[in-house]
Formats: structure tokens, C-alpha cells, sequence
């Protein structure tokens, strides 16, 4: 295990990497429930090290099909969820977690015996009591902290995108040992994985999500797309600026060398104009409100409301909101501006 410190050299966490893991999956048929981003690039990676797995789907739909298409094979490899969960010792759900309760009660928990072990990528719903898990049966977490497209693109090359580990509910008592064998198939133990509990990873992702990767930094660009646009200067280049090298270049560089790394790796002006103006910009009052987002997350509000949104609307209303931000003219133009940039990719 590799030791991380804090500035103080106090050890704060340990991550395991391949050479600590030593458990297998030997003997073991997991069943991968689900075929979108997680579900198919997890499976690939299952299959590809040699783990005995199949896919389990709902017959006739677009994931079944694509799943055809990548080799897996009806009633050996690829089944009706029921009959996946039948036949697996493992079960890992990789669907939406809106659909997880209904799809678990009436495909998964009447097939889910004593001994099987039930896996999750994420804590939602068993952390927001969505799901109750009978009391033999193993319940344990593996969280790539990247898309399945990428956990695939990471396996292909050799290595892996890091992990979240967790054990909520140990009947065998060898949970442990599977999760991590678990993670070492996929790639996680490469760059390492970190042992966690289910609250604290879907209340931190939620964050994350929600203030910064997702919602928060959405919010600045388009704020200071706005900005630029409103005192007259050009869309095209407002994008560029604000846009293409946030996420193009200064991304990158932070990812791989961390914020002060980036920063050592821009021009003077740049590093000047971020300490000075950064903290300008996000301010102890965003903070506040981002303590106000992790209430709402930490009292399990978010989780409710999005809940009770999805039963009365479905998807109706976030694709309305999302419709929104497509038509902002940072996208309108965005989307022009990559296509002649790259016009043989597939971009959007």
C-alpha cells in the first residue's frame, strides 16, 4: 500500500495498486446488469481478463443489440436480467439509479440468493435506502472515478482509471477480497484504488458533480462566455478563450501536474492574473453555497426531490433544462467553431 501524506507528513489515506491485491475471481460468474457507458466498457474489461462474465439485458432493446454487436452471446454470455442473476455468484448493477429500485425488485431480488454478492458503482441507492439488500448476501462497491468509455480507453492502453472501493455488507466474509479482485480485472489497481464507505462516496461524487465538474464549472464558462459577448467582443474568440482551453489545454495540464503544476506551466501574466483574480471570482460567499449544496446532498434532499421528479416526470423536465443549455449561444457557436477545427471527428 502507498502511503498519502499531508503537509504535516500525517498519512491520510493508502492506496493499493496491483502488487497488493492478490485475491482472485476464480470460480466466480458475475453477471453485469446494464450495457450504457459503465456497464459496456466494465464488461469488456471484465471479459478481456479473462473473468467468467455475462451480460444481463432486457431482450430486444437497443442495449441487446449493441451488445450483439460486441460479441456477447444469447443464453451464454448475454440473458435476461432474471436469468443473468439466476446463473452469476456476482451481480453488478450498472444502470441509472433512477431505474435501479424498480429494476432490482422485480428482476433482480426474487433471483438474488443466499451468498451472491451485489455490486454497485455507485452509493446512491443503497446510502438512500432505494434498495435493501437481504442480509446474506455480500454488498460492495467499485467506483471508477472516470466514464466506462474511459475506464475502457484506460484498460486498452495498458492501465486503468482510479477506484473507489467499499464493503457495506460482508456475509461471506470475503467481500473484500472479491471487490478488489474486482477492481484489479478492470485496471483500478493500476493507477490504485481507495478503501471508502458508501456515504462518503456518493455524498463526495454528488458534490463534485454538482458544484464543480459538472454544474459549477458549466456555469462559469457560460458566465464568462456572457461576459466577453456583452462587452462586444467576438463569439468565435469568446469561445476559444473561455472554452477551447479551459478544457483543451488547462484541463489537461492540471490533471497531470495538479493546480500548481498548471500554473508553473503558463506564462507569468497568467499565473499573475490567477492569483489575483481568481479569488475575485470565487469568493467566500460560493463557498457558502456550496456547503448549502452539500447540506441538501448530506440530508439526502437532492437524492428525494430528483427521485420524486423522475416518478412524476421521468426524464421530461432535465431534458427540457438541458434543452436550455443547448441552445445557449456559447454551444450554438462552440459546436461550429470544433467542427471545422476537427471535421473528421465525430463531434458535437
Amino acid at each position: 500500500m502507498k502511503p498519502i501524506k499531508d503537509p504535516n507528513g500525517k498519512v491520510i489515506a493508502e492506496l493499493l495498486q496491483d502488487e497488493d491485491v492478490t485475491s482472485s475471481l476464480s470460480g466466480k460468474k458475475l453477471a453485469v446488469i446494464g450495457y450504457a457507458s459503465q456497464g459496456r466498457g466494465q464488461s469488456l474489461c471484465y471479459r478481456d481478463s479473462g473473468v467468467d462474465v455475462i451480460v444481463g439485458l432486457r431482450k430486444g432493446g437497443a442495449s441487446w443489440a449493441r451488445a450483439l454487436e460486441d460479441g456477447w452471446a444469447p443464453g451464454t454470455t448475454l440473458m435476461e436480467i432474471p436469468d443473468a442473476v439466476k446463473a452469476a455468484d456476482i451481480v453488478l448493477l450498472l444502470i441509472a439509479d433512477t431505474a435501479q429500485p424498480e429494476v432490482y425488485a422485480k428482476s433482480i431480488a426474487p433471483s438474488l440468493s443466499a451468498g451472491k454478492m451485489l455490486v454497485f458503482s455507485h452509493g446512491f441507492n443503497i446510502h438512500f435506502k432505494g434498495i435493501a439488500a437481504p442480509k446474506d448476501v455480500d454488498v460492495a462497491m467499485i467506483a471508477p472515478k472516470g466514464p466506462g468509455f474511459v475506464v475502457r480507453q484506460e484498460y486498452e492502453k495498458g492501465f486503468g482509471v482510479p477506484a473507489l472501493v467499499a464493503v457495506h455488507q460482508d456475509a461471506s466474509g470475503s467481500a473484500w477480497d472479491l471487490i478488489l479482485a474486482m477492481a484489479k480485472a478492470i485496471g483500478a489497481t493500476k493507477p490504485g484504488v481507495l478503501k471508502t464507505t458508501f456515504k462518503d462516496e456518493v455524498e463526495s461524487d454528488l458534490f463534485g458533480e454538482q458544484v464543480d465538474l459538472c454544474g459549477g464549472v458549466v456555469e462559469m464558462v457560460k458566465h464568462a462566455y456572457e461576459t466577453l459577448i456583452e462587452a462586444g467582443y467576438n463569439p468565435a474568440l469568446a469561445y476559444w478563450e473561455v472554452h477551447h482551453e479551459l478544457y483543451g489545454l488547462i484541463a489537461p495540464l492540471a490533471y497531470q501536474y495538479g493546480n500548481y503544476g498548471m500554473l508553473s506551466r503558463v506564462s507569468l501574466t497568467a499565473r499573475k492574473g490567477a492569483v489575483v483574480s481568481g479569488p475575485r471570482v470565487m469568493t467566500a460567499d460560493v463557498k457558502e453555497r456550496m456547503k448549502e449544496c452539500l447540506v441538501d446532498i448530506q440530508s439526502g434532499k437532492f437524492a428525494k426531490d430528483w427521485m420524486a421528479e423522475y416518478k412524476e416526470h421521468g426524464y421530461a423536465k432535465l431534458n427540457a433544462e438541458l434543452d436550455m443549455l443547448k441552445a445557449h449561444q456559447l454551444e450554438v457557436v462552440g459546436k461550429q467553431v470544433r467542427r471545422i477545427m476537427w471535421p473528421k471527428k465525430d463531434v458535437e
